[in-house]
């Protein structure tokens, strides 16, 4: 028996979840079908995910087909749990889009299938809901085609489209799909421009290879709820993935992708292994790439091991995926054997707020549980703020929601949180240096010498500290105590906003023993540091967002106009027979009010997408 790992992604409200469920139960891992709407299904298993009917965190379920296991990863729809889909993304061998039939392409689609082409991930679509109203086949095939990619050949077609007596028939692989196969197979375009023409089993074996390659994708029609179409799409998952090819034994390598806490603090990893084995109380030593570049360890025995799918089976074969208990401090993103730049890259968040206890006792109940949750999600720091709160960074206003009922359902931890407000930045823009000594005679003030380099550090390297000095020249208590200070006053720069992508350098320091103290340091860093940034410069940095709007025709012009007026630089603006697409990048500032205003600019039928894409100099 092989495995094939496959993410199922889709715009929110597509029906992942459901399709996993029908999954599950026509693969026999189930023995009923879980709804949504009861908040009873396998994978949205939180009881904030049953409450509010939406995949937070990626989950994995699996079902058998013959010789082959799938494990299914159900990942999140909403745009604010975008970093939750690209770290599964890393895991998959295939994965399959999901659409509605009614409300057909949209905006998180057309990101999904960019990010999936761009990585040449095999990928099926399916297209779901065929039963309700509204569903269509022709013109959602010309519209997926348009859209998402011309390089789509659909495997099934629909009777009945739109009714409850909508079934699935097999769709024979016609003159269109020899001529869609034709783009991207030289085989196929040989034998459509000299002859013979190609035979049918000539379409289906480059079908099978484009399709593994990541340049064509097969469509499905069907019905996750109804079950119709999905022994279809089943075979064509284990037909046209290909099944992975591992190394012989060695060293396990594998990639940490969700971790979930449990009680008492443990943790539970999700690891993917892709060489080697591992096995029940095995010493497995983790790496971790620091902001600095140096790789950082983690160690642990795996006192617990859970293969998914495979109840009580060990070890953890290469293409598996096991709950691995015991490795205190794991992290997403962690690797087993190496460290990578396979993992994808994807921009911070935009927004920062500040969380409060509603009763004072729990404040250091609520720091932790943020710390905790935020290792969860590496993006979503947490740090400690004035008068008790905790600062947090976030991708959305419905991730905060989320995390207020998770601190009172699993915490118990009331938490106030202020208004989100868009998060600027400095970064260093020149060198700067400064230097305090301890003076031979008459000294007064802090007994303690430092001297420190600012200059700027690689795009999102964070804050970088180092030492130009000799190692043991100061006491370990006190170079603490300088690097901590330095992060620390970092927090604010020059213009009041956290500095970032920067780098400090102890250039010279000294102590006077026994006068000195940390307390010196912690009190002459800050002084330094100050100076130096001055002679360094900095410059404020706001975050932009990508942004896709589907307007009605009429709508152009004055949709064009205020978002011209709120800074919109336009990429591509294309028409047709019902509406324009425009597309852009705008400051994140100004996302919300377009979010508001945009109904009222288009009667309504205006469709909104953004997400953060990085940011720029403040103009």
């Amino acid at each position: 028996m092989h495995t094939l790992n496959i993410g199922i992604l889709a715009h929110v409200d597509a029906g992942k979840t459901s399709l996993t469920e029908r999954l599950l139960f026509d693969g026999g891992a189930i023995d009923r079908l879980g709804s949504v709407d009861a908040g009873d299904t396998r994978t949205d298993d939180g009881e904030i995910e049953r409450q509010r009917g939406i995949t937070i965190r990626s989950a994995v379920a699996a079902f058998t087909v013959g010789d082959v296991q799938v494990n299914l990863i159900d990942t999140p729809g909403h745009s604010d749990f975008i970093a939750e889909v690209e770290r599964a993304l890393e895991v998959l061998d295939g994965a399959v889009l999901l659409l509605s039939a009614v409300e057909g392409v949209q905006a998180q689609t057309r990101v999904l299938m960019r990010t999936l082409r761009r990585l040449r991930l095999p990928t099926l679509v399916f297209v779901n809901k065929i039963d309700r109203a509204g569903a269509r086949e022709e013109e959602l095939l010309a519209d997926i085609r348009r859209r998402l990619t011309p390089y789509v050949v659909p495997l099934t077609g629909v009777r009945d489209i739109g009714t409850p007596r909508a079934r699935v028939v097999p769709r024979p692989l016609d003159d269109t799909a020899s001529g869609t196969l034709a783009e991207v197979d030289t085989g196929v375009l040989a034998a459509v421009v000299d002859g013979p023409a190609p035979t049918e089993d000539e379409l289906r074996a480059a079908l099978a290879a484009r399709t593994a390659d990541g340049s064509l994708h097969p469509v499905f029609f069907g019905s996750a709820v109804g079950g119709q179409g999905v022994a279809e799409l089943v075979g064509g998952l284990v037909r046209l993935i290909p099944r992975p090819v591992y190394p012989g034994a060695g060293e396990p390598r594998g990639t940490v992708f969700a971790v979930r806490p449990g009680p008492g603090g443990e943790r539970t990893a999700y690891l993917r292994l892709y060489g080697g084995e591992v096995t029940r109380r095995q010493r497995l030593t983790f790496l971790r790439r620091e902001a600095d570049g140096r790789t950082a360890q983690v160690s642990g025995r795996a006192l617990g091991l859970e293969v998914v799918g495979r109840p009580g089976a060990v070890p953890l074969t290469p293409g598996n995926i096991a709950a691995l208990r015991g490795v205190g401090g794991i992290r997403v993103g962690d690797r087993l054997g190496e460290v990578t730049d396979r993992a994808p890259q994807f921009a911070a968040p935009t927004l920062e707020t500040t969380v409060r206890a509603r009763h004072p006792e729990q404040a250091a109940a609520l720091r932790a549980a943020l710390l905790a949750l935020a290792d969860q999600d590496p993006l979503t720091h947490a740090r400690p703020a004035e008068s008790g709160s905790t600062a947090l960074l976030l991708y959305g206003e419905v991730q905060k929601e989320v995390l207020s009922a998770t601190l009172a359902q699993d915490f118990g931890i009331e938490a106030e949180f202020k208004p989100s407000r868009v998060r600027f930045l400095e970064r260093p823009e020149g060198t700067g240096e400064a230097y305090e000594e301890i003076q031979r005679h008459g000294h007064t003030g802090f007994w303690a010498t430092v001297g420190l380099r600012v200059e700027p550090g690689p795009h999102g390297s964070g804050g970088v500290f180092t030492y130009e000095t000799e190692l043991g020249a100061l006491p370990r208590a006190f170079h603490q105590a300088i690097e901590d200070t330095v992060h620390a006053t970092l927090l604010t720069g020059r213009q009041g906003r956290p500095v970032t992508d920067y780098r400090v350098t102890l250039v010279r320091s000294g102590f006077a023993a026994p006068i000195s103290t940390a307390a010196d340091f912690r009190g002459l860093t800050p002084v330094v540091l100050r100076r130096a940034l001055e002679r360094a410069g900095t410059r404020v940095y706001e975050p932009y967002h990508s942004f896709e709007a589907e307007l009605p025709l009429d709508a152009l012009a004055p949709v064009t106009a205020r978002l011209a007026a709120y800074g919109a630089e336009f990429k591509e603006t294309t028409g047709g027979r019902t509406a324009w697409l425009v597309t852009g990048e705008l400051p994140a500032r100004h996302v919300r009010d377009v979010e508001l205003r945009l109904p009222g600019l288009t009667r309504g039928e205006g469709v909104w997408w953004s997400r953060a894409s990085g940011d720029r100099v403040v103009r």
